[in-house]
């Protein structure tokens, strides 16, 4: 086996490799399923969808897969327990939420014996959710797309988290090849979480226009912005993010009360959405910071086949050739 073995709960994928979980319909069932059927761990994003859109997006993906799928939710929006619940009751191999911490999830995964994973940016929290139950934790640094809450690099805060706990620890942020997962494996991680580099693949289903903003994207337009959740996002600029910099309070044309607190600055969701649906210039669009590594959309099964290569250079071993699930 090229990769060591990753095991989390009951799952142990053929490449340790999970795909982030990208709001608002950027990761949805049909990517999931592709990274799950291409030997990782696909994540379908909760954020946005109301229960019922999740519950038929878990069981899209059940008809698409047989390999691991979880949800992510993001703790800040009102709906958090409603969606975590709706997951854990449709069967998910596992739930997982970030920007912000949610202690009752631990709760409600051992009602539906369902493992709960934690995105921190601490050991401090590692060690927090290891006690509360934890199956593992994903260590995401300053260099993750979207939500953000450290200001340190992950491979900064990695070792550190390694060292803290016994769980499994999944580095996230600024993960984009293989050359990236050697070097968080050397640090200590059993796996890794990728989020953007899904972004520039056929099956997903963001806009044409989305995703060529990545392929076309350079470091420099990578930016921090201010986001109404209350904690700073990494996004790619454009018309939009320039509105915002500036400190305009732009008009919000519907609130739909969505996070449980809001700077009301701008719609995140409708922001999100236009951009998911090809306003990649009024709309917001998340993404990591080296996103300038990413210069093709490929097939998912060809970006592992990729990883793999890349990480037999790293590591000086001949690339093993791949099947899917």
């Amino acid at each position: 086996m090229l990769f060591p073995q990753l095991q989390i709960a009951h799952m142990r994928p053929r490449l340790p490799i999970i795909q982030g979980g990208m709001a608002v319909r950027v990761a949805t069932a049909r990517l999931a399923a592709a990274v799950a059927n291409a030997g990782g761990i696909g994540i379908i994003a909760g954020t946005g969808l109301s229960t019922a859109e999740l519950a038929a997006e878990i069981r899209r993906a059940r008809e698409l897969t047989s390999g691991y799928i979880g949800v992510n939710v993001l703790f800040a929006v009102r709906q958090f327990a409603e969606l975590i619940k709706t997951s854990m009751r449709e069967k998910v191999d596992f739930v997982i939420s970030g920007a912000g911490f949610s202690r009752d999830m631990f709760d409600w995964g051992k009602e539906h014996n369902i493992p709960v994973i934690s995105i921190v940016s601490s050991a401090r929290l590692a060690k927090l959710a290891e006690k509360l139950g934890a199956a593992a934790v994903v260590t995401e640094g300053k260099e993750a797309g979207g939500h953000l809450g450290t200001d340190r690099s992950a491979m900064e805060i990695l070792p550190e988290v390694a060292d803290a706990v016994k769980i499994p620890v999944i580095a996230a942020g600024g993960i984009v090849d293989g050359f990236d997962i050697a070097r968080a494996l050397g640090l200590g991680a059993r796996g890794v979480q990728m989020a953007s580099r899904f972004v520039a693949s056929e099956e997903c289903e963001a806009h044409h226009n989305f995703k060529q903003m990545y392929i076309e994207g350079t470091h420099q337009d990578s930016i921090l912005i201010d986001s109404p959740v209350g904690l700073p996002g990494r996004a790619l600029r454009n018309a939009f993010t320039d509105s915002i910099s500036e400190g305009k309070k732009l008009p919000i044309a519907r609130c739909r009360d969505c996070l449980k607190h809001c700077t009301r600055r701008f719609c995140i969701f409708e922001a999100l959405e236009k951009a998911v649906d090809g306003d990649v210039e009024r709309g917001l669009v998340f993404a990591g910071e080296f996103v300038q590594k990413i210069r093709e959309i490929l097939p998912v099964q060809k970006i592992m086949e990729r990883l793999s290569e890349e990480y037999a250079q790293a590591i000086g071993q001949p690339a093993v050739a791949m099947a899917g699930n």
